[in-house]
């Protein structure tokens, strides 16, 4: 894993807000907005194991938008990832 990778898929929009739905779904979110949420937790979901990886091969691949393709992070990754940043948080 290259932190350059990490840091890009940090910043991929489609990422984002695939993030964002998967929060304003699958986690209580009491005073804060899906959005809100994925923005102070999004370098830790990057972060998550293979996620920088992935999004490299993709990017190598040619994949004109990796972030929101489910073949190079899935949609159950990105909740496994999730969870875990809540469990996490939680006191």
């Amino acid at each position: 894993m290259a932190y350059s990778d990490q840091a890009l898929l940090s910043q991929d929009n489609d990422f984002i807000f695939r993030v964002a739905a998967c929060a304003a779904v699958e986690i209580e979110l009491v005073d804060k907005q899906p959005i809100q949420w994925t923005n102070e937790n999004i370098w830790f979901i990057a972060a998550a194991p293979g996620f920088a990886d992935q999004y490299a091969s993709a990017l190598a691949a040619n994949i004109i938008r990796p972030g929101n393709d489910q073949s190079v992070i899935s949609d159950n990754e990105i909740l496994a990832a999730v969870q875990a940043r809540e469990t996490q948080l939680q006191p």
